[in-house]
């Protein structure tokens, strides 16, 4: 079956599916999984649960090797991104504590807990290229080239805390208020895709370079420190004193390279946006992705992040730290448009990322990749960023990232409702010395607005390779993306 083929036939499952669904309906989410422990109100545990599953179709690096080990140039998966369960409660009108675990991008080959039993790939998945990575638990290859899975690793992830603080309402009135907080937190700086909630994307996902320690310095986007958020007016903001976890790298480093070194300093970082239209809450650290025409929003924003001696380069012996310092501008705006029975509605997100982690430090991704190593007998130019859907991730330089989606006016019933979306990165990194330009073009099929629905998903990705002058694209691969999703 080519790749054409097998992504119709996913496609075709899926409306067929999807038929049934739209006439079954749903309930009226309401106030959601919340016990009140006053009757005012005022005192409160909420629960919120979400799962997101993945069907691929996916066109693999130029050589991927399947499991036996032969070129596989297309594949097809089914696996989880996401399973979470977060609770948080309001103890007093000033004390908040929250706590949020789950599993995070298992397929049937990786993603699973060391002995949590043979998944029929056992043994080593090896690629090739100057530096070997990790599979971390963001379905994420660190390092600059391919991913390397040791032994059966497929089976029963293990649950960890994505988050869990202690937050305190210092201050209250009615244009200004300031709570401090304490713990592994998600109050990021940078962009107002750092801090995004994964229950509501316009896309089908971020692009994942918004988190910009994820699973390096950091516990999937999250660090231990102290925080600091409130609102002064129309203008929202946060700041943190974070201690990174403490990463080592210095085997890798070069005299031209940097990488991650261990180090003991703490890092700040902090965003502010000005909320022009309605006022978003910052109870939670969330933003949210796509409003689907509830709220008039239109936000401008800024944000940084600085860590001293992150990094370094080694000439011989010799080790020169490097500080890491990001900065971000973004520009958001969600709003309905037309008659108000229509029900139509504009997304909007706009970012800027100026990121210095030291000289051409680079870093790779491969989201859930299912593939992992190359075809020994393959003779053709190698992607430097691995095998499998493995793609230049983020490294010192610029970023530039932008999607935007259309509510259309309500045709199915009341509640069904049709987002299609499209975006674009350009991404111009020191290591590589050329732009890549990445593009995302599909749809929200809503149910019952976020809580219920599903989304398609086309992307498109350069394959860079060494050329003779440096690093250039030699083609392009793409990838199928099917998305359910559930929350209460």
């Amino acid at each position: 079956m080519n790749f054409l083929t097998r992504t119709l036939f996913v496609l075709a499952f899926v409306l067929l599916g999807t038929y049934t669904a739209l006439g079954q309906g749903s309930d009226t989410y309401k106030t959601g999984l919340k016990v009140n422990l006053t009757e005012d109100g005022s005192r409160y545990v909420r629960f919120i649960v979400w799962n997101q599953m993945w069907t691929r179709v996916t066109q693999n690096n130029p050589g991927t090797a399947g499991l036996d080990g032969n070129e596989q140039p297309t594949s097809v998966d089914i696996g989880l991104r996401r399973a979470r369960f977060l609770a948080y409660a309001q103890i007093t009108p000033r004390y908040l504590i929250l706590t949020h675990w789950g599993i995070n991008n298992q397929t049937f080959v990786n993603g699973g807990a060391p002995g949590g039993g043979l998944s029929g790939n056992p043994g080593t998945l090896s690629g090739s290229g100057s530096v070997t990575g990790t599979a971390d638990t963001a379905g994420a290859v660190t390092g600059s080239a391919s991913v390397s899975v040791n032994g059966a690793s497929a089976k029963k992830p293990q649950i960890f805390f994505h988050d869990f603080w202690n937050e305190y309402l210092v201050a209250k009135g009615k244009k200004a208020n300031l709570a401090v907080g304490f713990g592994l937190h998600y109050w990021n700086g940078v962009s107002r895709m750092s801090s995004a909630s994964t229950l509501n994307f316009l896309a089908v996902d971020a692009p994942i370079f918004n988190w910009y320690n994820i699973e390096l310095t950091d516990q999937f986007a999250r660090q231990y420190g102290i925080y600091a958020k409130g609102k002064v007016g129309k203008l929202d903001y946060r700041f943190h004193l974070n201690k990174p976890f403490s990463v080592n790298q210095l085997a890798s480093a070069t005299s031209t390279r940097a990488f991650h070194a261990p180090t003991d300093n703490l890092a700040t970082g902090g965003y502010v946006n000005w909320q022009f239209l309605d006022q978003e809450s910052n109870l939670l650290p969330f933003f949210v992705g796509s409003y689907v025409g509830t709220k008039k929003v239109f936000n401008l924003g800024a944000g940084f992040y600085h860590h001293n001696d992150a990094t370094a380069t080694k000439n011989g012996t010799e080790v020169t730290y490097h500080d890491q310092t990001l900065f971000g501008l973004d520009a958001f705006v969600d709003m309905p448009v037309g008659a108000k029975e229509k029900g139509m509605a504009v997304t909007g997100y706009a970012s800027y990322y100026s990121m210095n982690f030291g000289p051409n430090y680079y870093r790779s991704v491969g989201i859930m990749n299912t593939n992992g190593s190359f075809d020994a007998k393959y003779t053709g130019a190698k992607s430097l960023d691995g095998a499998g859907n493995a793609r230049a991730l983020l490294g010192t330089g610029g970023i530039l990232y932008t999607q935007a989606g259309l509510l259309l006016p309500t045709t199915l019933s009341k509640k069904v409702k049709i987002q299609p979306f499209g975006s674009y990165t350009l991404k111009n990194l020191a290591y590589l010395g050329t732009t890549g330009h990445y593009y995302d073009i599909g749809s929200n099929f809503f149910l019952d607005g976020h809580h219920a629905k599903f989304t398609v998903q086309w992307s498109s990705r350069p394959v860079f390779v060494n050329g003779q002058s440096g690093p250039e694209v030699n083609s392009r691969r793409g990838e199928f993306i099917l998305q359910t999703q559930i929350f209460l």
